[in-house]
Protein backbone atom coordinates (compact mmCIF):
# COMPACT_ATOMS: atom_id res chain seq x y z
CA UNK A 1 0.00 0.00 0.00
CA UNK A 2 2.86 2.36 0.84
CA UNK A 3 4.44 1.73 -2.59
CA UNK A 4 1.12 2.45 -4.31
CA UNK A 5 0.76 5.77 -2.48
CA UNK A 6 4.35 6.71 -3.33
CA UNK A 7 3.78 5.83 -7.00
CA UNK A 8 0.61 7.90 -7.12
CA UNK A 9 2.43 10.87 -5.57
CA UNK A 10 5.52 10.50 -7.75
CA UNK A 11 3.69 10.17 -11.05
CA UNK A 12 0.65 12.32 -10.26
CA UNK A 13 -1.36 9.21 -11.03
CA UNK A 14 -5.01 10.32 -11.27
CA UNK A 15 -6.65 7.94 -13.74
CA UNK A 16 -9.35 9.81 -15.65
CA UNK A 17 -12.85 8.27 -15.35
CA UNK A 18 -14.40 7.25 -18.67
CA UNK A 19 -17.44 9.48 -17.99
CA UNK A 20 -15.19 12.55 -17.91
CA UNK A 21 -13.18 11.58 -21.01
CA UNK A 22 -16.44 11.11 -22.91
CA UNK A 23 -17.61 14.57 -21.85
CA UNK A 24 -14.33 16.08 -23.04
CA UNK A 25 -14.41 14.35 -26.42
CA UNK A 26 -18.06 15.25 -26.90
CA UNK A 27 -17.25 18.91 -26.23
CA UNK A 28 -14.38 18.86 -28.74
CA UNK A 29 -16.74 17.44 -31.39
CA UNK A 30 -19.39 20.07 -30.59
CA UNK A 31 -16.79 22.81 -31.00
CA UNK A 32 -16.29 21.45 -34.51
CA UNK A 33 -12.76 20.10 -34.30
CA UNK A 34 -12.36 16.78 -36.17
CA UNK A 35 -8.87 15.30 -35.87
CA UNK A 36 -7.10 13.15 -38.42
CA UNK A 37 -4.61 12.02 -35.73
CA UNK A 38 -4.83 11.71 -31.96
CA UNK A 39 -1.87 11.59 -29.57
CA UNK A 40 -2.02 11.01 -25.82
CA UNK A 41 1.47 11.37 -24.28
CA UNK A 42 0.47 9.99 -20.83
CA UNK A 43 -2.42 7.65 -21.58
CA UNK A 44 -2.59 5.61 -18.38
CA UNK A 45 -5.17 2.85 -18.73
CA UNK A 46 -6.50 4.32 -21.96
CA UNK A 47 -9.83 5.92 -21.05
CA UNK A 48 -9.15 9.02 -23.16
CA UNK A 49 -8.19 6.86 -26.14
CA UNK A 50 -11.40 4.86 -25.70
CA UNK A 51 -13.57 7.99 -25.62
CA UNK A 52 -11.72 9.51 -28.58
CA UNK A 53 -12.20 6.41 -30.72
CA UNK A 54 -15.90 6.34 -29.79
CA UNK A 55 -16.31 10.01 -30.76
CA UNK A 56 -14.04 10.38 -33.79
CA UNK A 57 -14.72 7.30 -35.89
CA UNK A 58 -12.94 8.68 -38.98
CA UNK A 59 -9.62 9.31 -37.24
CA UNK A 60 -6.68 7.87 -39.21
CA UNK A 61 -4.08 7.28 -36.48
CA UNK A 62 -4.25 7.05 -32.69
CA UNK A 63 -1.08 6.90 -30.57
CA UNK A 64 -0.88 6.42 -26.81
CA UNK A 65 2.25 6.50 -24.66
CA UNK A 66 2.60 5.51 -21.01
CA UNK A 67 5.51 4.94 -18.62
CA UNK A 68 3.77 2.29 -16.48
CA UNK A 69 4.10 -1.11 -18.25
CA UNK A 70 1.05 -2.55 -16.44
CA UNK A 71 -1.15 0.28 -17.71
CA UNK A 72 0.27 -0.21 -21.22
CA UNK A 73 -0.71 -3.89 -21.18
CA UNK A 74 -4.20 -3.10 -19.87
CA UNK A 75 -4.79 -0.32 -22.41
CA UNK A 76 -3.58 -2.49 -25.31
CA UNK A 77 -5.90 -5.33 -24.28
CA UNK A 78 -8.99 -3.16 -23.70
CA UNK A 79 -8.59 -1.16 -26.92
CA UNK A 80 -7.99 -4.30 -29.01
CA UNK A 81 -11.15 -5.84 -27.57
CA UNK A 82 -13.33 -2.78 -28.12
CA UNK A 83 -11.87 -1.46 -31.40
CA UNK A 84 -10.40 -4.50 -33.21
CA UNK A 85 -10.10 -2.68 -36.56
CA UNK A 86 -8.88 0.74 -35.38
CA UNK A 87 -5.42 2.07 -36.19
CA UNK A 88 -4.34 2.50 -32.57
CA UNK A 89 -0.94 1.94 -30.96
CA UNK A 90 -0.04 2.04 -27.27
CA UNK A 91 3.65 2.03 -26.35
CA UNK A 92 5.65 2.20 -23.17
CA UNK A 93 7.61 5.46 -23.16
CA UNK A 94 9.06 8.12 -20.85
CA UNK A 95 7.69 11.54 -21.75
CA UNK A 96 10.94 13.28 -20.82
CA UNK A 97 13.09 11.14 -23.11
CA UNK A 98 10.99 11.02 -26.27
CA UNK A 99 11.56 12.91 -29.52
CA UNK A 100 7.99 14.17 -29.77
CA UNK A 101 8.51 16.56 -32.66
CA UNK A 102 9.76 13.71 -34.80
CA UNK A 103 6.70 11.62 -33.91
CA UNK A 104 4.25 14.41 -34.76
CA UNK A 105 5.94 15.08 -38.09
CA UNK A 106 4.75 11.65 -39.28
CA UNK A 107 1.07 12.27 -38.44
CA UNK A 108 -1.67 13.60 -40.74
CA UNK A 109 -3.21 16.91 -39.73
CA UNK A 110 -5.22 18.15 -37.96
CA UNK A 111 -3.61 16.63 -34.87
CA UNK A 112 -5.32 16.39 -31.48
CA UNK A 113 -3.03 16.16 -28.43
CA UNK A 114 -5.25 15.05 -25.57
CA UNK A 115 -4.90 13.81 -22.03
CA UNK A 116 -4.43 14.37 -18.33
CA UNK A 117 -0.72 14.78 -17.44
CA UNK A 118 0.54 14.37 -13.83
CA UNK A 119 -0.76 16.82 -11.23
CA UNK A 120 2.43 16.95 -9.19
CA UNK A 121 5.11 19.59 -8.57
CA UNK A 122 8.87 19.36 -8.87
CA UNK A 123 9.15 20.11 -5.13
CA UNK A 124 7.04 17.04 -4.31
CA UNK A 125 9.18 14.89 -6.57
CA UNK A 126 12.34 16.21 -4.97
CA UNK A 127 11.12 15.14 -1.52
CA UNK A 128 10.50 11.65 -2.96
CA UNK A 129 13.97 11.60 -4.55
CA UNK A 130 12.22 10.93 -7.86
CA UNK A 131 13.77 10.86 -11.34
CA UNK A 132 10.40 11.54 -13.00
CA UNK A 133 11.51 15.04 -13.93
CA UNK A 134 12.69 17.01 -16.95
CA UNK A 135 16.35 17.99 -17.02
CA UNK A 136 16.82 20.37 -14.10
CA UNK A 137 17.16 24.07 -14.86
CA UNK A 138 15.92 27.42 -13.63
CA UNK A 139 12.46 26.97 -15.19
CA UNK A 140 11.66 30.63 -15.85
CA UNK A 141 15.11 32.22 -15.46
CA UNK A 142 14.14 33.51 -12.04
CA UNK A 143 16.57 35.79 -10.27
CA UNK A 144 17.54 36.38 -6.66
CA UNK A 145 15.01 35.61 -3.96
CA UNK A 146 12.35 34.42 -6.45
CA UNK A 147 14.65 31.59 -7.51
CA UNK A 148 15.14 30.56 -3.88
CA UNK A 149 11.51 30.58 -2.75
CA UNK A 150 8.14 29.29 -3.94
CA UNK A 151 8.26 30.89 -7.38
CA UNK A 152 10.82 28.29 -8.48
CA UNK A 153 8.36 25.46 -7.78
CA UNK A 154 6.34 24.31 -10.81
CA UNK A 155 3.86 21.67 -11.86
CA UNK A 156 5.29 18.90 -14.01
CA UNK A 157 2.16 19.19 -16.17
CA UNK A 158 3.11 22.81 -16.92
CA UNK A 159 6.44 21.71 -18.37
CA UNK A 160 4.68 18.98 -20.37
CA UNK A 161 2.03 21.37 -21.69
CA UNK A 162 4.63 23.89 -22.77
CA UNK A 163 6.29 21.18 -24.81
CA UNK A 164 2.96 19.97 -26.20
CA UNK A 165 1.88 23.43 -27.34
CA UNK A 166 5.28 23.90 -28.98
CA UNK A 167 4.80 20.66 -30.97
CA UNK A 168 1.66 22.14 -32.54
CA UNK A 169 3.18 25.51 -33.41
CA UNK A 170 2.67 26.10 -37.14
CA UNK A 171 0.48 23.01 -37.54
CA UNK A 172 -3.26 22.53 -37.86
CA UNK A 173 -4.13 20.99 -34.53
CA UNK A 174 -5.56 21.27 -31.06
CA UNK A 175 -4.51 20.70 -27.48
CA UNK A 176 -7.17 19.36 -25.08
CA UNK A 177 -5.72 18.79 -21.63
CA UNK A 178 -7.14 18.49 -18.11
CA UNK A 179 -5.05 20.55 -15.68
CA UNK A 180 -5.12 23.07 -12.86
CA UNK A 181 -6.48 26.44 -13.95
CA UNK A 182 -3.28 28.10 -12.74
CA UNK A 183 -1.26 25.78 -14.99
CA UNK A 184 -3.48 26.58 -17.97
CA UNK A 185 -2.84 30.31 -17.52
CA UNK A 186 0.92 29.86 -17.17
CA UNK A 187 1.07 27.72 -20.31
CA UNK A 188 -0.94 30.23 -22.32
CA UNK A 189 1.19 33.12 -21.04
CA UNK A 190 4.29 31.21 -22.15
CA UNK A 191 2.76 30.60 -25.60
CA UNK A 192 1.67 34.22 -26.02
CA UNK A 193 5.00 35.62 -24.90
CA UNK A 194 6.82 33.35 -27.36
CA UNK A 195 4.42 34.20 -30.22
CA UNK A 196 3.30 30.63 -30.77
CA UNK A 197 0.68 30.51 -33.49
CA UNK A 198 -2.65 30.06 -31.72
CA UNK A 199 -5.99 30.41 -33.47
CA UNK A 200 -8.09 30.38 -30.27
CA UNK A 201 -8.00 29.26 -26.64
CA UNK A 202 -10.66 28.36 -24.09
CA UNK A 203 -10.82 26.91 -20.61
CA UNK A 204 -13.81 24.94 -19.32
CA UNK A 205 -14.08 24.68 -15.55
CA UNK A 206 -14.92 21.31 -13.99
CA UNK A 207 -15.14 19.87 -10.45
CA UNK A 208 -11.82 18.13 -9.75
CA UNK A 209 -13.05 16.94 -6.34
CA UNK A 210 -15.99 15.12 -7.92
CA UNK A 211 -13.85 13.30 -10.47
CA UNK A 212 -10.48 12.93 -8.70
CA UNK A 213 -11.04 13.77 -5.04
CA UNK A 214 -8.61 16.69 -5.52
CA UNK A 215 -9.38 20.06 -3.91
CA UNK A 216 -7.93 22.26 -6.66
CA UNK A 217 -9.34 24.60 -9.29
CA UNK A 218 -9.25 22.60 -12.51
CA UNK A 219 -10.23 22.96 -16.14
CA UNK A 220 -10.06 21.58 -19.63
CA UNK A 221 -7.59 23.69 -21.59
CA UNK A 222 -8.52 23.68 -25.27
CA UNK A 223 -6.18 25.44 -27.69
CA UNK A 224 -6.49 25.44 -31.49
CA UNK A 225 -3.40 26.10 -33.60
CA UNK A 226 -2.82 26.92 -37.24
CA UNK A 227 0.04 28.45 -39.24
CA UNK A 228 -1.50 31.96 -39.22
CA UNK A 229 -2.86 32.07 -35.66
CA UNK A 230 -2.26 35.30 -33.71
CA UNK A 231 -4.76 35.15 -30.85
CA UNK A 232 -3.62 36.18 -27.37
CA UNK A 233 -6.91 35.82 -25.53
CA UNK A 234 -8.70 32.96 -23.78
CA UNK A 235 -12.43 32.54 -23.10
CA UNK A 236 -13.44 31.14 -19.71
CA UNK A 237 -16.51 28.90 -19.57
CA UNK A 238 -18.09 28.00 -16.24
CA UNK A 239 -18.72 24.38 -17.29
CA UNK A 240 -18.53 21.99 -20.24
CA UNK A 241 -22.15 22.88 -21.02
CA UNK A 242 -21.93 26.68 -20.82
CA UNK A 243 -22.97 28.39 -24.06
CA UNK A 244 -21.16 31.70 -23.46
CA UNK A 245 -17.93 32.55 -21.67
CA UNK A 246 -18.06 34.27 -18.27
CA UNK A 247 -15.03 36.36 -19.08
CA UNK A 248 -12.00 36.63 -21.34
CA UNK A 249 -8.42 36.86 -20.10
CA UNK A 250 -5.37 37.53 -22.20
CA UNK A 251 -2.09 39.28 -22.86
CA UNK A 252 -2.42 43.06 -22.84
CA UNK A 253 0.46 45.54 -22.93
CA UNK A 254 2.91 42.78 -22.10
CA UNK A 255 1.04 41.51 -19.02
CA UNK A 256 -1.57 38.82 -18.44
CA UNK A 257 -4.91 40.29 -17.36
CA UNK A 258 -7.88 38.46 -15.88
CA UNK A 259 -10.55 40.54 -17.59
CA UNK A 260 -9.63 42.08 -20.94
CA UNK A 261 -12.73 44.29 -21.12
CA UNK A 262 -12.26 45.73 -17.63
CA UNK A 263 -8.54 46.28 -18.21
CA UNK A 264 -9.23 48.22 -21.40
CA UNK A 265 -11.61 50.45 -19.41
CA UNK A 266 -9.01 51.41 -16.77
CA UNK A 267 -5.60 50.78 -18.33
CA UNK A 268 -4.77 54.50 -18.11
CA UNK A 269 -4.09 53.78 -14.42
CA UNK A 270 -1.34 51.25 -15.13
CA UNK A 271 2.14 52.07 -13.84
CA UNK A 272 5.56 50.60 -14.59
CA UNK A 273 8.34 49.63 -12.11
CA UNK A 274 6.56 51.20 -9.12
CA UNK A 275 7.65 50.15 -5.63
CA UNK A 276 5.49 51.74 -2.93
CA UNK A 277 3.64 48.64 -1.74
CA UNK A 278 5.60 46.21 0.44
CA UNK A 279 5.05 42.84 2.05
CA UNK A 280 5.27 42.51 5.83
CA UNK A 281 8.07 40.99 7.86
CA UNK A 282 9.07 37.38 7.19
CA UNK A 283 10.55 35.42 10.09
CA UNK A 284 9.26 31.79 9.79
CA UNK A 285 9.37 31.07 13.53
CA UNK A 286 6.26 32.38 15.25
CA UNK A 287 6.98 30.52 18.51
CA UNK A 288 10.02 32.72 19.05
CA UNK A 289 9.26 35.99 17.24
CA UNK A 290 5.55 36.41 18.13
CA UNK A 291 4.50 37.15 21.69
CA UNK A 292 1.15 37.64 23.37
CA UNK A 293 0.17 39.28 26.67
CA UNK A 294 -0.98 37.02 29.47
CA UNK A 295 -1.65 38.34 32.99
CA UNK A 296 0.51 41.37 32.26
CA UNK A 297 3.44 39.32 30.98
CA UNK A 298 4.75 38.70 27.48
CA UNK A 299 4.54 35.01 26.58
CA UNK A 300 5.94 33.26 23.51
CA UNK A 301 4.57 30.29 21.56
CA UNK A 302 6.49 27.92 23.85
CA UNK A 303 4.51 29.20 26.86
CA UNK A 304 7.61 30.94 28.25
CA UNK A 305 7.46 34.35 29.92
CA UNK A 306 9.71 36.72 27.96
CA UNK A 307 11.53 39.73 29.39
CA UNK A 308 13.30 41.77 26.71
CA UNK A 309 13.87 45.42 25.84
CA UNK A 310 10.80 47.34 24.57
CA UNK A 311 12.81 48.84 21.71
CA UNK A 312 12.83 45.53 19.80
CA UNK A 313 9.09 44.93 20.25
CA UNK A 314 6.36 46.14 17.91
CA UNK A 315 2.60 45.52 17.83
CA UNK A 316 1.78 42.99 15.10
CA UNK A 317 -1.14 42.59 12.72
CA UNK A 318 -1.68 39.41 10.70
CA UNK A 319 -4.00 38.76 7.75
CA UNK A 320 -6.85 37.57 9.97
CA UNK A 321 -6.54 40.74 12.07
CA UNK A 322 -6.79 42.94 8.97
CA UNK A 323 -9.78 40.96 7.68
CA UNK A 324 -11.53 41.33 11.05
CA UNK A 325 -10.33 44.93 11.54
CA UNK A 326 -8.94 44.04 14.98
CA UNK A 327 -6.41 45.92 17.06
CA UNK A 328 -3.06 44.16 17.49
CA UNK A 329 -3.19 41.16 19.81
CA UNK A 330 0.44 40.14 19.38
CA UNK A 331 3.88 41.73 19.59
CA UNK A 332 6.76 40.89 17.25
CA UNK A 333 10.41 40.73 18.19
CA UNK A 334 12.13 42.79 15.46
CA UNK A 335 15.94 42.38 15.82
CA UNK A 336 16.79 44.36 12.66
CA UNK A 337 15.91 47.81 11.33
CA UNK A 338 16.88 46.91 7.75
CA UNK A 339 17.61 43.67 5.91
CA UNK A 340 21.34 44.54 5.98
CA UNK A 341 21.36 45.29 9.71
CA UNK A 342 23.55 42.90 11.70
CA UNK A 343 21.66 41.34 14.64
CA UNK A 344 24.98 41.25 16.54
CA UNK A 345 24.43 44.89 17.55
CA UNK A 346 21.79 43.60 19.98
CA UNK A 347 24.60 42.36 22.23
CA UNK A 348 25.28 45.97 23.19
CA UNK A 349 21.97 47.71 22.48
CA UNK A 350 19.48 45.09 23.72
CA UNK A 351 21.36 42.34 25.61
CA UNK A 352 18.21 40.70 27.00
CA UNK A 353 16.81 40.37 23.47
CA UNK A 354 20.15 38.98 22.27
CA UNK A 355 20.18 36.39 25.05
CA UNK A 356 16.56 35.45 24.33
CA UNK A 357 17.26 34.85 20.64
CA UNK A 358 20.53 33.06 21.41
CA UNK A 359 18.72 30.70 23.79
CA UNK A 360 16.30 29.78 21.00
CA UNK A 361 18.89 29.61 18.22
CA UNK A 362 18.25 25.88 17.77
CA UNK A 363 14.69 26.68 16.63
CA UNK A 364 15.75 29.51 14.34
CA UNK A 365 18.37 27.32 12.69
CA UNK A 366 15.60 24.89 11.67
CA UNK A 367 13.86 27.44 9.48
CA UNK A 368 13.52 25.67 6.14
CA UNK A 369 13.53 28.55 3.68
CA UNK A 370 16.79 28.82 1.76
CA UNK A 371 16.74 32.62 2.13
CA UNK A 372 18.22 32.22 5.63
CA UNK A 373 21.28 30.37 4.41
CA UNK A 374 24.54 32.30 4.78
CA UNK A 375 22.69 35.03 6.66
CA UNK A 376 23.60 36.21 10.17
CA UNK A 377 21.83 34.38 13.01
CA UNK A 378 18.30 35.52 13.87
CA UNK A 379 17.90 37.27 10.49
CA UNK A 380 14.48 38.33 9.28
CA UNK A 381 13.33 39.60 5.88
CA UNK A 382 10.96 42.24 4.54
CA UNK A 383 12.15 44.81 7.05
CA UNK A 384 13.26 48.38 6.34
CA UNK A 385 12.43 52.02 7.17
CA UNK A 386 9.00 51.47 5.61
CA UNK A 387 8.22 48.84 8.29
CA UNK A 388 8.32 51.57 10.96
CA UNK A 389 6.14 54.16 9.20
CA UNK A 390 3.71 55.51 11.82
CA UNK A 391 0.68 55.08 9.55
CA UNK A 392 -0.03 52.49 6.88
CA UNK A 393 -2.73 51.35 4.51
CA UNK A 394 -2.73 47.55 4.41
CA UNK A 395 -4.47 44.54 2.87
CA UNK A 396 -4.38 40.80 3.45
CA UNK A 397 -2.75 38.70 0.77
CA UNK A 398 -4.73 35.62 1.77
CA UNK A 399 -8.36 36.75 1.73
CA UNK A 400 -10.05 36.93 -1.64
CA UNK A 401 -11.40 40.47 -1.44
CA UNK A 402 -10.10 43.96 -2.14
CA UNK A 403 -10.56 45.34 1.36
CA UNK A 404 -7.97 47.82 2.62
CA UNK A 405 -7.46 48.91 6.23
CA UNK A 406 -6.01 52.11 7.69
CA UNK A 407 -3.41 51.09 10.28
CA UNK A 408 -2.68 53.67 12.98
CA UNK A 409 0.01 53.64 15.68
CA UNK A 410 -0.84 51.41 18.64
CA UNK A 411 0.08 52.45 22.18
CA UNK A 412 2.31 55.11 20.65
CA UNK A 413 4.21 52.60 18.52
CA UNK A 414 4.25 51.85 14.76
CA UNK A 415 2.43 48.63 13.91
CA UNK A 416 4.27 45.98 11.87
CA UNK A 417 2.62 43.36 9.68
CA UNK A 418 3.53 39.76 8.88
CA UNK A 419 4.49 38.53 5.43
CA UNK A 420 0.93 37.50 4.49
CA UNK A 421 0.04 41.22 4.37
CA UNK A 422 0.90 44.09 2.04
CA UNK A 423 1.05 47.75 3.00
CA UNK A 424 1.92 51.26 1.85
CA UNK A 425 3.88 53.38 4.38
CA UNK A 426 2.42 56.78 5.28
CA UNK A 427 3.95 59.70 7.21
CA UNK A 428 0.70 60.94 8.68
CA UNK A 429 -2.95 60.26 9.27
CA UNK A 430 -3.71 62.71 6.43
CA UNK A 431 -1.67 60.61 3.99
CA UNK A 432 -3.26 57.36 5.11
CA UNK A 433 -6.76 58.86 4.88
CA UNK A 434 -6.22 60.07 1.31
CA UNK A 435 -4.55 56.81 0.24
CA UNK A 436 -7.41 54.78 1.72
CA UNK A 437 -9.92 56.90 -0.21
CA UNK A 438 -7.97 56.38 -3.44
CA UNK A 439 -7.51 52.62 -3.17
CA UNK A 440 -11.09 51.96 -2.09
CA UNK A 441 -12.47 53.87 -5.11
CA UNK A 442 -14.29 52.11 -7.93
CA UNK A 443 -11.60 52.86 -10.56
CA UNK A 444 -8.83 51.40 -8.37
CA UNK A 445 -10.77 48.28 -7.38
CA UNK A 446 -11.93 47.61 -10.94
CA UNK A 447 -8.40 48.14 -12.31
CA UNK A 448 -6.93 45.68 -9.83
CA UNK A 449 -9.84 43.27 -10.38
CA UNK A 450 -9.03 43.24 -14.09
CA UNK A 451 -5.62 41.78 -13.19
CA UNK A 452 -6.54 39.39 -10.37
CA UNK A 453 -7.07 35.66 -10.82
CA UNK A 454 -8.94 34.88 -7.63
CA UNK A 455 -8.18 31.15 -7.76
CA UNK A 456 -4.44 31.84 -7.42
CA UNK A 457 -2.71 30.67 -4.24
CA UNK A 458 -2.12 34.29 -3.24
CA UNK A 459 -4.23 36.46 -5.56
CA UNK A 460 -3.10 39.79 -4.07
CA UNK A 461 0.62 40.55 -4.21
CA UNK A 462 2.90 43.57 -3.94
CA UNK A 463 3.54 43.29 -7.68
CA UNK A 464 -0.20 43.54 -8.34
CA UNK A 465 -0.68 46.52 -6.02
CA UNK A 466 2.32 48.32 -7.49
CA UNK A 467 0.81 48.07 -10.97
CA UNK A 468 -1.52 51.00 -10.19
CA UNK A 469 -0.13 54.54 -10.57
CA UNK A 470 -1.43 56.59 -7.62
CA UNK A 471 -0.79 59.91 -9.39
CA UNK A 472 -2.87 58.84 -12.40
CA UNK A 473 -5.62 57.72 -10.03
CA UNK A 474 -5.52 61.00 -8.07
CA UNK A 475 -5.85 62.99 -11.30
CA UNK A 476 -8.76 60.85 -12.46
CA UNK A 477 -10.55 61.42 -9.14
CA UNK A 478 -9.71 65.16 -8.98
CA UNK A 479 -7.67 64.49 -5.83
CA UNK A 480 -4.37 65.87 -7.08
CA UNK A 481 -2.65 67.73 -4.23
CA UNK A 482 0.66 67.89 -2.35
CA UNK A 483 -0.28 64.86 -0.25
CA UNK A 484 -1.14 62.82 -3.35
CA UNK A 485 2.16 63.87 -4.94
CA UNK A 486 4.10 62.69 -1.88
CA UNK A 487 2.39 59.31 -2.07
CA UNK A 488 3.07 59.07 -5.79
CA UNK A 489 6.74 59.99 -5.36
CA UNK A 490 7.09 57.22 -2.81
CA UNK A 491 6.05 54.80 -5.54
CA UNK A 492 8.78 55.97 -7.89
CA UNK A 493 11.87 56.30 -5.65
CA UNK A 494 13.65 53.34 -4.08
CA UNK A 495 12.78 53.32 -0.38
CA UNK A 496 15.94 52.08 1.34
CA UNK A 497 18.16 52.88 4.30
CA UNK A 498 21.81 53.76 4.83
CA UNK A 499 24.33 55.67 2.74
CA UNK A 500 22.58 54.90 -0.53
CA UNK A 501 19.28 56.40 0.62
CA UNK A 502 17.92 58.83 -1.99
CA UNK A 503 17.93 62.48 -0.95
CA UNK A 504 14.16 62.73 -1.15
CA UNK A 505 13.74 60.22 1.66
CA UNK A 506 16.64 61.02 3.96
CA UNK A 507 14.38 63.09 6.18
CA UNK A 508 11.61 60.52 6.44
CA UNK A 509 14.06 57.68 7.12
CA UNK A 510 15.56 59.68 9.95
CA UNK A 511 12.07 60.30 11.30
CA UNK A 512 11.23 56.59 11.38
CA UNK A 513 14.54 55.54 12.90
CA UNK A 514 14.70 58.13 15.66
CA UNK A 515 11.28 57.68 17.25
CA UNK A 516 11.25 58.16 21.03
CA UNK A 517 11.09 55.05 23.19
CA UNK A 518 7.49 54.24 23.98
CA UNK A 519 6.29 53.48 27.48
CA UNK A 520 5.05 49.90 27.11
CA UNK A 521 5.41 48.85 30.73
CA UNK A 522 1.75 47.93 31.16
CA UNK A 523 1.54 45.81 27.96
CA UNK A 524 -2.19 46.44 27.73
CA UNK A 525 -3.58 45.12 24.48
Amino acid sequence: MHDQKRYKAEFGDFQTPISLTREVCSLIAQIGFLPASIVEPTCGKGTFLTAALETFSDVQRVLGFEINPYYVTQAQHDLAQTFPHASVEVCQADFFRMNWSEILETLPEPILVIGNPPWVTNATLSTLDSNNLPQKSNFDNLRGIDALTGKSNFDISEWMLRKSIEWLDGKHGALAILCKTSVARKVLLYAWQHDLRIESASVYIFDAHEHFGASVDACLLFVRSNPTGKSKECSVFRSFHAQKPDTVFGLQDGRIVANVKLYQKWKMLAGITLKGWRSGIKHDCSKVFELHVEHGNLVNGLREVVDIEPDVLYPLLKSSDLASRRNPRLWMVVPQRTIHDEPYRLKMEAPRAWNYLHEHAHLLERRKSSIYRKRPPFSIFGVGPYSFAPWKVAISGLYRKMEFVQVSPFQGCPVVLDDTCYFFPCHSEEESRLLYELVMSEPAREFWSSLIFWDAKRPITAQLLNSLDLMALARLMNKECDTARMLAERQMVEYTAGLHQRLLFREETADYESEPVRDRASWKV
